[in-house]
């Protein structure tokens, strides 16, 4: 596609439908989210998709329920389960929408704080 960049093009997940990020070789850990176009701050980058799950996995997301103080946990099956961990990140989850905190450049690996506790 004109004016994309794509690089590792080869590795990316056929299955993909989300044009604004492409899968591929990540120098954090394994395969990456990375932008294919440029990012607004504030943009939707995408959708965590995938069964709800109560057991935890490698591609699961868990999103709290403020209200009950209960978690539900998610089995990623589109791209947006290669979202790496960044202590700063260039992107968020509200739910299971991932919004990007600052512009992001094409080529940029998409990051979010996976809200480890170090301590």
């Amino acid at each position: 596609m004109p004016g994309i960049f794509r690089p590792g093009i080869e590795n990316m997940n056929r299955s993909q439908t989300n044009k604004l990020v492409f899968v591929t070789q990540s120098p954090i850990h394994g395969l990456g989210l990375f932008a294919a176009l440029p990012l607004a701050a504030g943009q939707l980058i995408g959708e965590y998709e995938g069964p709800e799950v109560s057991d935890d996995g490698t591609h699961v997301l868990w999103i709290e329920d403020d209200i009950s103080n209960s978690w539900t946990g998610f089995d990623g099956k589109n791209e947006m389960r290669f979202m790496n961990h960044a202590d700063e990140p260039n992107a968020e989850m509200d739910g299971l929408k991932c919004y990007a905190l600052c512009d992001i450049e094409p080529g940029t690996e998409i990051t979010i704080d996976y809200g480890w506790d170090e301590s």
